[in-house]
């Protein structure tokens, strides 16, 4: 099995920051990619952010605000949001594209998700 644990949302005013971090463990034999989505009530879910390697992607709503890193030795990825805005409110869920053995493609698995309030 895989999971993935998030933390370090919570309330936060605007104009200020949180950090998510993600760390997934268990059968794991590569990452091939992991990232961020979100979703806010009566909203569909969105994409935020992913890195593969080095390579770095974000939505044009989060560009310039949002910065998405890992570490490949603690199998864990970070989205740090500066500049937050009300509209950022939403439950963050991140993702990892994932192979558990040599032998099988890559599975999208997901963590529980973490609520992300912004609000004076």
């Amino acid at each position: 099995q895989v999971q993935l644990v998030e933390s370090g949302g919570g309330l936060v005013q605007p104009g200020g920051s949180l950090r998510l971090s993600c760390a997934a463990s268990g059968s794991i034999f590569s990452i091939n990619s992991m990232g961020w989505y979100r979703q806010a009530p009566g909203k569909e879910r969105e994409w935020v952010a992913s890195i593969t390697g080095s390579s770095t992607n974000y939505a044009n709503s989060v560009k310039g605000r949002f910065t998405i890193s890992g570490d490949n030795a603690k199998n864990t990825v970070y989205l740090q949001m500066n500049s937050l805005k009300p509209e950022d409110t939403a439950v963050y869920y991140c993702y990892g594209l994932i192979r558990r053995t040599s032998r099988y493609e890559p599975l999208k698995y997901w963590g529980q998700g973490t609520q992300v309030t912004v609000s004076s």
